[in-house]
């Protein structure tokens, strides 16, 4: 029997989960699909997902693969697995893809959504950042294009997890704003633990309108220079997790 790599393209809201990543003890999404595939075929396979989202993390379109010697259709994986995973992990499309697709060395760049409510809501407390201050839009909007280009990323990463090169390129930064909902893509080549959180945090520290005068605040030039490195200091604003989305991946 031929062996078949399939790739996987899943949505899920990270509320209840420890993550994507497999862990002793831990309750994670990709645990959650590897039992399910087992339940389909009775064979145990090793799940590789484009890139590890943290607890409470959602994503809109996140890519794994799997090789398998099994004669189940590829497209047939979406309602077989579906069947057998919880309502909050949902595989959005299953495809077979050439032998040697890994869907994390393989990926090309990641987009990223981040969710601001400036309102408080029964219903999307889990799925955004309730944001209850005023935020100058135009201010948001400066400190985003700053972020485009190719920089070293470490004053934005959790310092335990921080490589020999912490450069990363961005090539689409923005925000949107819907109502009283603001909305953040990113676009970029690779991004370091937290990265995102960080950033988002920064942003919104220095674009609040009315600041909390205990807090220590960010100016716009003083971010820049922190993106730039043209200092030493590192940010301390970090963004909750679940108002950020891996939205998709690119290869």
């Amino acid at each position: 029997m031929k062996e078949k790599n399939i790739k996987l393209t899943i949505e899920y809201n990270g509320t209840d989960y420890s993550g994507w990543q497999s862990q002793t003890n831990g309750n994670t999404i990709q645990d959650k699909i590897i039992d399910a595939i087992y339940k389909t075929t009775k064979i145990k396979v090793n799940l590789v997902g484009a890139g590890r989202t943290d607890a409470g993390v959602h994503a809109l379109g996140q890519v794994a693969n799997f090789k398998i010697e099994q004669n189940l259709q590829p497209e047939k994986y979406k309602d077989a697995l579906n069947y057998y995973l919880p309502k909050d992990i949902r595989i959005l499309k299953s495809e077979e893809v050439d032998i040697e697709f890994n869907a994390r060395f393989n990926a090309k760049s990641k987009r990223y959504r981040y969710l601001i409510g400036l309102d408080r809501s029964a219903l999307y407390y889990n799925q955004r950042w309730e944001f209850e201050r005023e935020l100058d839009f135009n201010l948001l909007q400066q400190s985003a294009s700053l972020i485009i280009g190719e920089h070293d990323f470490a004053s934005f990463c959790v310092v335990s997890s921080l490589k020999n090169d912490n450069r990363c390129t961005i090539d689409f930064s923005k925000w949107y704003r819907v109502g009283r909902l603001f909305i953040y893509e990113i676009r970029g080549n690779r991004f370091l633990h937290s990265m995102i959180r960080f950033l988002v945090g920064g942003m919104t520290n220095l674009a609040q309108i009315n600041p909390d005068k205990n807090k220590l605040n960010l100016t716009l030039k003083k971010f820049g220079d922190i993106i730039n490195s043209q200092t030493d200091e590192r940010l301390i604003f970090t963004a909750p997790a679940c108002g950020l989305y891996l939205r998709s991946v690119q290869y």
